[in-house]
């Protein structure tokens, strides 16, 4: 069994409910918890409205991990987007946008990114988005992730987390669409009580979600919640520790 620890979390382009903006701190959480692997969202790269810093790059080097990012949004030079960082070896596999309804004003694009990563031999198949604020395009998108161009998709073989903001509420119909194939770690046998993840300051939604396909066992999940975390962004950090069964 390889043991996988990982960590997803909407930084809010790295911008706290104090209204400092710092990849440093985004960084030093992060490093508290040691992720193998961790899923960013709302992360900015060289805008003008945080600095002209690329943050997946920044947090990835203070980390010392790898990193793949995905622009949902880019004007000139400024991107936004998703971000997988890494301490593993790693292949950014696909990367694009999700489908966007006509007829429905946007609030921004949406994406995502799918790396794989060879834990010891194995492969663990990583999905990280962020879906839309609207219910009929969350679940456009959540069928387009489903099917035969991300993980449906021929060379998408074993294990598979599917990671991010999902801005929906495990009482809606997509959660139970995602959940007749996948499943979510919180629900795992021993986990105790769901913990939700939004807004830091008192959280009461679980919005971020780790969901689960194949040879993984749920071991523990955390959601990060102190005095940083609750004011380092709008949202709190998910970190689930995994065993994969090797072949």
């Amino acid at each position: 069994m390889r043991a996988v620890r990982l960590l997803t979390w909407n930084v809010h382009r790295c911008l706290g409910i104090d209204g400092r903006i710092s990849p440093a701190r985004i960084a030093d959480v992060i490093a508290s918890a040691a992720p193998d692997i961790v899923a960013l969202q709302e992360v900015d790269v060289m805008r003008k409205r945080t600095g002209h810093i690329d943050q997946a790059e920044e947090i990835a080097r203070r980390l010392g991990m790898d990193s793949h990012f995905h622009n949902n949004l880019r004007v000139m030079e400024e991107q936004y987007g998703d971000a997988i960082l890494t301490t593993l070896p790693s292949q950014l596999m696909h990367s694009g946008r999700l489908p966007a309804l006509p007829g429905l004003s946007q609030i921004e694009p949406r994406g995502a990114l799918w790396a794989r990563m060879d834990c010891d031999g194995v492969p663990l198949h990583i999905f990280n988005t962020h879906l839309s604020l609207v219910a009929r395009e969350r679940r456009s998108q959540t069928d387009c992730l489903l099917g035969p161009d991300w993980m449906g998709r021929a060379d998408c073989e074993g294990p598979v987390a599917l990671v991010g903001d999902f801005n929906l509420v495990p009482r809606s119909r997509v959660y139970h669409r995602l959940t007749k194939i996948l499943k979510d770690v919180q629900r795992a046998p021993g986990m105790g009580r769901t913990k939700p993840t939004f807004p830091s300051g008192f959280p009461v939604l679980r919005l971020d979600h780790v969901f689960t396909r194949g040879a993984l066992q749920v071991k523990r999940v955390e959601v990060i919640r102190n005095r940083i975390t609750r004011v380092a962004s709008d949202h709190l950090p998910l970190v689930v520790d995994l065993e994969i069964a090797g072949e």
